[in-house]
């Protein structure tokens, strides 16, 4: 469904699939280039000719048949993706409130987590200074003073150019599990997400060479794993008002 077009609320028509925008296309053990589908729902998930990577029908056809990964990530189509001039936020509403309605509405809810983070800013102002996570001299820094974003070696691998943090982006869990009207005060970054997987299933490995997972925060603290009699209710939204809609 590569060549599939839409049109969003902004008036513009595009095509649903980014490949600017889809990570996993450049490395060779996900890389589908041929853009094959899985050769069936059971497939999803295991080693197959979509190589792990999939349109988002195969994700709710694998999700209403009980076969999802353990972990699955999700980008919207760029008529949907709620930023630029090809996407209003209206159409990112209806994007992320159908996919929660849906996932809420599945027997496998009472073990899901929706994490829901944004790659950029789209140049949005923010007038909180980010912390320096990993100093950087070179040419092209000019953050704390010409050449230089920090005064100290980059502690990651020792790479530079690589300074962070830019401004604050949402970031979002919605789960039974999480904790009810809690904001947490860790910090955090993308690779908080990758930190947890390997938490969870990896038992803490880091992919190493300098990657931001060995220093993000956890996510631990967005979840409330103890209280199991107490864990957050469903809310289903109306996808077109973002309002509350009674079940």
């Amino acid at each position: 469904m590569c060549d599939e077009t839409r049109t969003s609320k902004f008036g513009v028509t595009d095509t649903v699939y980014d490949s600017g925008n889809s990570p996993f296309q450049y490395y060779q053990s996900t890389s589908n280039t041929l853009h094959l589908r899985p050769t069936s729902v059971a497939a999803i998930g295991h080693q197959d000719q979509a190589n792990h990577e999939y349109d988002l029908t195969d994700f709710y056809a694998a999700a209403d048949h009980d076969n999802l990964p353990a972990v699955s990530f999700l980008k919207a189509g760029g008529y949907q993706q709620g930023g630029g001039d090809d996407s209003d936020p209206l159409d990112e509403q209806e994007f992320l409130v159908g996919l929660i309605n849906h996932l809420e509405g599945l027997p496998t809810w009472h073990s899901t987590a929706v994490v829901i983070m944004y790659d950029d800013s789209d140049g949005a102002y923010d007038h909180v200074m980010p912390p320096i996570v990993n100093d950087s001299q070179t040419l092209l820094d000019a953050l704390t003073g010409a050449g230089m974003c920090g005064t100290n070696t980059p502690i990651l691998g020792g790479y530079q150019g690589r300074c962070g943090y830019g401004p604050r982006l949402p970031f979002l869990i919605i789960s039974p599990w999480a904790r009810v009207n809690h904001v947490d005060n860790t910090l955090t970054d993308q690779t908080s997400v990758i930190h947890f997987v390997e938490d969870n299933w990896l038992g803490g490995e880091r992919i190493g060479d300098g990657s931001y997972d060995a220093l993000s925060g956890p996510l631990t603290g967005m979840f409330d794993f103890a209280s199991r009699a107490l864990r957050a209710p469903k809310l289903f939204l109306d996808p077109n008002t973002g309002e509350p809609l009674r079940r």
